[in-house]
């Protein structure tokens, strides 16, 4: 990347300076990924235990499945927004902090909107929920960034990954069970319940930064001159395009695989669509999978390969068969944490300057992916049902793979 660009000054703690990265294998590395892994966790069971509820809120509020999926789309875009602000913000005021406060305000948010007795007024906590989140996933790449030996990046945000995987995985299935045996109000409830004692564990347990180094200067003009220096790198751009193209496409299919399930053929019973949602042990395994595979191989290959994984994944759940979707549904979901795996790690490796920003870009990409296709392919539901959801999604995967072989002619850095 370029070097003549201009910066915000920034000061370093003169005790960060000479001390060592976090090594792989070490006491405080293992502490760091598991507080990392609970954080991530916490946060994606938050932001999608709405997912697999749309039927249910189809059903009880006389909507349609694109309205009921602004349950989750308000989320996202809210997330999206503040995201390039927290980055910023966690630029001058550090990593830790701002992470506790996201997950203790979204958990409160969440105990709150469990008590939401209208539609609307859901949504408007589900959005300020999302907004309090923004204050976790940039950072947390960022700090990954920061305090991890570089050779061990993408390795490390896989892991983190993982539990953002378990995160999403454990949030739909607890909603879908305990809204069978009781009702959603109580679901949404505890995963908020979740939040807070994550915010807990992070405030006592994660190492605090020894290399984080304070921006100073106008907040606004740092925000402009990080997003000037990003968006001129074609190589970041690039990166935010996987994080859009990959999100709206799995963000579309577990929005509406749901409905594809309860409908004939299939009429599968809510415990069944429950346990579909299993598939996220895929990810959870794919993603330090992927990260350490890049780190050998290289991040363009991997990104190529996986994102063909998805699109194979995608004609297998073509097939009108609950084992079938089930089996192509578990390839979508590893080969889609693999692209997101080795884009978050080469995203940090990029970007030398403002890397809080540069994290922050590429979620904001990554989740308006989710707000716009997420809803958007609702249209096509409509209209065709499920080969409606193929073509669309089978058009973003197309950009990906396209998106990705570019990506693989280039140089890391």
């Amino acid at each position: 990347m370029p070097s003549d660009l201009p910066s915000t000054p920034s000061t370093a703690s003169p005790i960060g300076k000479d001390l060592p990265y976090l090594e792989v294998g070490t006491p405080a590395y293992r502490r760091m990924t598991a507080i990392l892994f609970v954080a991530g966790f916490s946060t994606f069971a938050t932001l999608y235990c709405v997912q697999p509820l749309l039927p249910d809120f189809v059903r009880a509020y006389g909507i349609s499945p694109p309205g009921a999926s602004l349950s989750l789309s308000v989320t996202t875009a809210a997330l999206a927004v503040a995201l390039l602000v927290a980055g910023a913000i966690s630029d001058r005021s550090g990593r830790k902090g701002i992470m506790v406060a996201s997950l203790a305000l979204s958990g409160g948010l969440g105990l709150a909107s469990a008590l939401a007795p209208s539609w609307p007024l859901f949504l408007m906590l589900r959005a300020l929920a999302g907004l309090a989140l923004g204050g976790l996933p940039a950072v947390a790449m960022a700090y990954v960034a920061e305090e991890v030996n570089p050779k061990s990046a993408g390795l490390t945000m896989g892991l983190y990954i993982g539990g953002t995987a378990m995160g999403g995985m454990a949030g739909r299935i607890l909603t879908v069970l305990i809204t069978d045996i009781s009702n959603w109000r109580v679901a949404v409830g505890l995963v908020g319940a979740v939040g807070i004692l994550a915010a807990l564990t992070v405030a006592m347990a994660l190492p605090p930064s020894r290399h984080f180094r304070q921006r100073e200067g106008d907040l606004w003009s740092g925000l402009a001159a990080a997003w000037r220096l990003h968006l001129s790198d074609s190589g970041l751009v690039a990166l935010f395009a996987t994080g859009f193209l990959a999100m709206g496409a799995f963000v579309t299919v577990f929005n509406y695989v749901g409905f594809r399930l309860q409908a004939p053929p299939l009429s599968a019973p809510p415990a069944t669509v429950a346990v579909l949602f299993l598939v996220y042990v895929f990810g959870i395994i794919s993603s330090p999978l992927f990260g350490g595979l890049s780190s050998r191989f290289g991040p363009g290959r991997v990104l190529v390969a996986s994102a063909v994984l998805m699109l194979a994944g995608l004609g297998i759940m073509d097939i009108a068969r609950l084992d079938t979707l089930a089996l192509g549904l578990g390839l979508f979901t590893f080969a889609f944490f693999g692209v997101h795996s080795v884009a978050s790690g080469w995203i940090g490796l990029r970007a030398r300057q403002y890397r809080g920003q540069a994290s922050a870009l590429y979620l904001f990409a990554y989740y308006m992916g989710s707000t716009l296709a997420g809803t958007g392919g609702g249209f096509f539901w409509h209209g065709w049902e499920w080969i409606g959801i193929t073509l669309f999604v089978g058009g973003l995967l197309g950009l990906l793979i396209l998106n990705a072989l570019g990506l693989a002619t280039r140089r890391i850095q």
